[in-house]
């Protein structure tokens, strides 16, 4: 009898043990002051902005996004694990939550993996078009990659597949592929997401590491893959008309080199958009965008940091450059300092701002004149948990 209760208490552990998972609770807050020079103000007529001023901003997110989320993991045996996780973006100096995303705007996602095959999800997800965060020598902060592309590279997406390979001889690939959930493949107007699509293959050493990414926004409004037709430049227009910047083709190639202390990183970028009809000058169909910085990892919890980021849009809407300085410094594991100062150059054509707004010239977008400059400096303090 003892002999076969002792079994079964020890089939009963195996089970156990198959059956292992854990919850993590994790987030970040981040928080600062920061001042701008060039922000429009005014309205003329036609909405456009008539002058400028300079402003001080408490801010949440410069550094990085404020953010809390949950994320699990069941062993279900056979190599194989059940993984979910939520996560959620606020704004630490009001505490407000996400908008029109929901409760978890940046991730909801459920799936499968295993060790040899890689991992499958399913959810919202932060589009593929993010993966150019690990090549940003600021990490996609406020003031960075995102910033000339009006947005582009910082999406959600929803209704979303994604595919991660594990890595071999230094390879890995990851996938996304979002449906429209419209009676039109591509979208027809009837749902608030268009369809969207990516694919990414990176190649890492102990020097280097290099990045090939494709990736497709749908417009919802027709499936097209371009985000409307503006009535013309000067006026200010929402995300559904802003061109190239909301609905494109993106091709990427960024690179990572790593020298010790220091760590050089860069990328080109071509958006491409098409269908466009009736577009007046001003409003580009496409960008050729492109970056470049050191990381100088100075001590063990000081980090500086130098970037140049640059975009070039067709149809007479101009180029601007970005120049930024800035660093962190760690006070524990999970705190830090951080500092930032930048400043846009603008072409004659162009008025891109250092925050990544929206096209248009009203004073509701932060951004600069056309042909004007734009500069800012901030400092804040993140910790995570």
């Amino acid at each position: 009898m003892k002999k076969a209760l002792l079994a079964a208490a020890l089939m009963s552990a195996g089970v156990v043990a198959h059956a292992q998972s854990s919850v993590t609770l994790y987030g970040r807050l981040d928080a600062g002051i920061e001042y701008m020079s060039g922000v429009p103000t005014g309205a003329a007529a036609n909405g456009s902005a008539t002058g400028s001023s300079n402003r001080w901003k408490a801010e949440s997110g410069d550094w990085g996004t404020s953010l809390w989320g949950m994320k699990g993991v069941e062993d279900i045996g056979g190599g194989n694990k059940v993984l979910f996780q939520l996560e959620g973006s606020f704004n630490t100096m009001t505490g407000a939550g996400p908008g029109g995303g929901g409760l978890f705007n940046r991730w909801a996602t459920v799936g499968l993996s295993n060790d040899q095959y890689g991992t499958f999800t399913l959810g919202r997800m932060l589009f593929i078009s993010n993966g150019v965060w690990d090549f940003d020598p600021f990490g996609q902060s406020n003031w960075s990659s995102a910033s000339l592309v009006r947005g582009r590279n910082w999406p959600q997406s929803s209704n979303n597949f994604a595919y991660q390979s594990p890595k071999v001889a230094g390879f890995d690939f990851y996938g996304q592929y979002a449906l429209s959930n419209a009676t039109s493949f591509n979208g027809n107007g009837s749902t608030p997401q268009g369809r969207e699509a990516g694919g990414q293959i990176t190649y890492t050493n102990s020097l280097f590491q290099i990045r090939g990414m494709y990736d497709e926004i749908r417009n919802p409004a027709n499936g097209g893959l371009w985000g409307g037709n503006p009535a013309q430049a000067g006026i200010n227009t929402d995300n559904t008309g802003n061109g190239v910047f909301a609905a494109s083709r993106e091709y990427s190639a960024m690179f990572n080199v790593f020298l010790g202390q220091f760590k050089i990183q860069g990328a080109y970028q071509a958006v491409r958009s098409a269908g466009a009809t009736g577009v007046l000058p001003g409003t580009p169909t496409t960008l050729d965008h492109e970056w470049g910085g050191v990381t100088w990892q100075a001590t063990p919890a000081a980090a500086l940091i130098a970037a140049v980021y640059h975009v070039n849009a067709n149809n007479g809407g101009g180029n601007a450059t970005i120049y930024t300085v800035g660093g962190s410094y760690n006070l524990s594991k999970r705190t830090l300092l951080d500092l930032q100062a930048a400043t846009v150059r603008n072409s004659r054509g162009a008025n891109f701002g250092l925050n990544a707004n929206n096209a248009g010239y009203a004073a509701s977008t932060d951004n600069p004149l056309q042909g004007r400059a734009q500069s800012g400096v901030y400092a804040g303090i993140q910790h995570s948990f």
